[in-house]
């Protein structure tokens, strides 16, 4: 489990830079507007579930975010 986790980490952490690369690549016009619009929801104080109901306050950035992430990259 810690393994597939650890792998989860590093794939989540090259997604991001290559994102990021990406919004800087001035031919890339889709993929930082779909950037910002995951950010946005990461960094909103408006959530799905709002965060003051115990664990599934988190668990729906937990979830979304990284879907987020993968939805831009391809």
């Amino acid at each position: 489990m810690a393994t597939t986790l650890n792998e989860w980490a590093r794939t989540i952490k090259r997604d991001v830079h290559a994102l990021y690369l990406a919004a800087r690549d001035p031919e890339r016009r889709g993929a930082p507007r779909r950037l910002q619009c995951v950010a946005g929801y990461a960094l909103s104080p408006i959530d799905l579930i709002p965060d003051f109901i115990p664990v599934a306050g988190y668990l729906d950035e937990a979830i979304l975010v990284p879907l987020g992430i993968l939805a831009v990259v391809r």
